[in-house]
């Protein structure tokens, strides 16, 4: 695989030097000459100097024959920018864009730039996963180009599912309970699976669908 990488920071140093140590050919492209020093007594001929925003520079870097292209600078408008120009100016089928603001996330939704990843949205559903309070739905994951997303939901004492099988919670279209933690075991419900107090139940579910699941699993609309 040829991967083309767009930014030299600490994400794409890193990920230029495993994906070499794999077995696959990379050039990396950092535009600031500290850097690229750096870069270069490191990486050798596989990191090259200028700004990837400018299509010369990603044509001398081969971008015209990248298996993908992965756009991880520390500006998001350089990275829709490479991602964007990867596909449709040079038919790239395949482009991972860094999105350094969650806040940008919608954006880079609306120019269809995906698979995309955020750190600090990433985090943030950790955060989430440990101190939101129990009545609420927890988002983990969004599956952008499914069109999905997939929740946990804590079942507690005065949760409408506590005691019920998964048979008889009767869940609407576009929800589907696809695993439950209970203590340090993870169990792959059938519809015979009764909820217990305690147990986390993980979800995948269309876009718009939160506020029903949370009546089922968590608490009943008022």
């Amino acid at each position: 695989m040829f991967a083309l990488i767009i930014g030299g920071g600490k994400v794409g140093f890193n990920l230029s030097e495993i994906l070499i140590e794999m077995g696959n050919e990379v050039m990396l492209v950092e535009r600031r000459p500290e850097r690229f020093n750096f870069l270069k007594e490191r990486l050798e001929e596989s990191v090259m100097y200028g700004d990837g925003t400018e299509i010369y520079v990603l044509e001398q870097g081969g971008i015209e024959r990248a298996d993908v292209v992965v756009a991880v600078t520390g500006d998001d408008e350089d990275n829709i920018i490479v991602s964007q120009l990867a596909k449709e100016k040079y038919g790239v089928q395949k482009t991972i864009a860094r999105v350094n603001n969650p806040r940008n996330q919608q954006t880079f939704d609306l120019l269809g730039i995906a698979p995309t990843v955020s750190s600090t949205a990433a985090i943030l559903s950790l955060i989430e996963h440990e101190v939101v309070p129990a009545d609420r739905l927890v988002h983990l994951l969004t599956l952008r180009e499914q069109n999905l997303e997939i929740v946990e939901a804590a079942i507690t004492g005065r949760s409408p599912a506590k005691g019920k099988e998964i048979n008889e919670l009767n869940l609407p279209e576009g929800i589907l309970i696809i695993s439950i933690l209970r203590g340090i075991h993870s169990i792959v419900p059938s519809g015979s699976t009764v909820l217990i107090e305690g147990d986390r139940v993980l979800a995948i579910l269309s876009p718009g669908m939160d506020e029903e699941l949370r009546n089922i699993l968590v608490e009943a609309a008022k």
